[in-house]
């Protein structure tokens, strides 16, 4: 090979070349200035490693393997260099050596102009094969990273909502390594996952990062649960907003301060949609109808209790049953004022007494009766709670 006692005279320099090296390409890419990102040694001993693989090649006309540059790009992953600069700093090493290789020839009369442009297409063709190798390298080790860190991230939202936690780690590590404030307050969110594996809130953490409300997510198999941190005044109700674009059905626990309380902030939550009137989409926050949610709370006694106080009622025929249910609904939600009720039904009002008479009669429990009325409102909310 032309070139051989060129590469053979260079590797004897080798110790020298790869200090030389390093140091050109922590004057020309940024990133590999920063000693505690790149320790000055580990970028010598990967200029070194490299260059003496291309200067054997030269030398000894060996392969030219890429192993040095396989695990350069794996370490600048881990390093959290950019890929970017990463293959930037392979140009300006080769750009380097080939400077070294130009500047030798002289010393050697046999090594003639063909020889160099032959040399010269050589090693622009390593470094394709380097470049390739180290991009290669560096999205594998990325990706791997990524798994890892997503994991480990799922890991700490589970502790958060169980509190349970591994070692001596506290809670508020955690948050930290979240990204979550130390202290709240903050809310629970909980949405049912239409199918396994699809998020019902797809980009809500992106979201609610851009209006500076952190959270942290966790997709279940039938749920997708986060925490959010609603350090604003507005917070919460930006929060609402950004829920509600997603057309799922969720639930929000009431807001609180402490950490420790996040599991059970998830329960109410869980409460919150499951009390969730419908099939639908929609927000329930806990706080709106805590009767519901108390009834969501303890599903086979709401169901004794409505056989309990509208059994009769329910044995009637569709149409009627359908009629009585609605007036009754319409009343409680006009707060007992029969002529506002008989104005959402687009009825006289005296159809509404007669009605609520009628259910009176079938139920045997007075509306008038505070105890009969609790025992009819509850039952009237569990009923819409109940699967068709």
């Amino acid at each position: 090979m032309g070139l051989s006692e060129v590469g053979a005279a260079l590797r004897e320099r080798l110790p020298e070349l790869g200090v030389r090296m390093a140091e050109r390409i922590r004057a020309e890419v940024e990133s590999y200035a920063n000693e505690s990102l790149i320790p000055f040694a580990s970028l010598r001993e990967s200029c070194e490693g490299n260059a003496d693989l291309i200067l054997r090649h030269f030398a000894l006309g060996t392969e030219a393997g890429v192993r040095p540059a396989l695990a350069t790009g794996r370490l600048r992953a881990e390093q959290g260099v950019p890929l970017a600069d990463t293959l930037h700093a392979y140009r300006v090493g080769f750009e380097f050596l080939w400077a070294q290789v130009v500047a030798e020839a002289p010393r050697h009369p046999q090594v003639t102009d063909a020889h160099l442009v032959a040399g010269s297409s050589e090693i622009w063709a390593l470094f394709g094969r380097y470049a390739e190798a180290v991009a290669a390298a560096y999205r594998e080790a990325s990706a791997e990273l990524a798994l890892r860190r997503e994991a480990r991230r799922s890991a700490l939202v589970e502790a958060l909502f169980t509190g349970a936690l591994a070692g001596s780690t506290t809670l508020w590590e955690v948050a930290r390594q979240l990204g979550l404030p130390e202290r709240g307050p903050y809310a629970v969110v909980a949405a049912a996952v239409p199918d396994p594996g699809e998020e019902p809130l797809p980009g809500i953490e992106a979201e609610l990062g851009q209006a500076q409300l952190p959270s942290a997510w966790r997709l279940l198999p039938d749920e997708q649960i986060g925490l959010v941190a609603l350090a604003r005044g507005e917070a919460e109700s930006v929060a609402l907003k950004a829920l509600r674009r997603r057309r799922a059905r969720v639930g929000v626990s009431p807001r609180f301060d402490s950490l420790r309380d996040t599991p059970q902030a998830l329960r109410f939550a869980r409460l919150a949609l499951a009390g969730l009137p419908g099939a639908g989409a929609g927000v329930a926050r806990f706080d709106d109808s805590p009767l519901a949610m108390l009834v969501a709370a303890a599903p086979a006694e709401a169901a004794r209790l409505v056989q309990l106080a509208l059994g009769p009622l329910l044995e009637l025929p569709d149409a009627e049953r359908a009629r009585l249910l609605q007036t009754l609904g319409h009343w409680f939600a006009a707060r007992g004022v029969a002529a506002e009720a008989a104005d959402r039904l687009y009825v006289h009002p005296n159809t509404v007494r007669y009605r609520l008479r009628r259910v009176e009669k079938l139920t045997g429990r007075s509306l008038s009766d505070p105890a009969d009325l609790a025992d009819l409102g509850t039952a009237l909310h569990a009923l819409r709670l109940m699967p068709r």
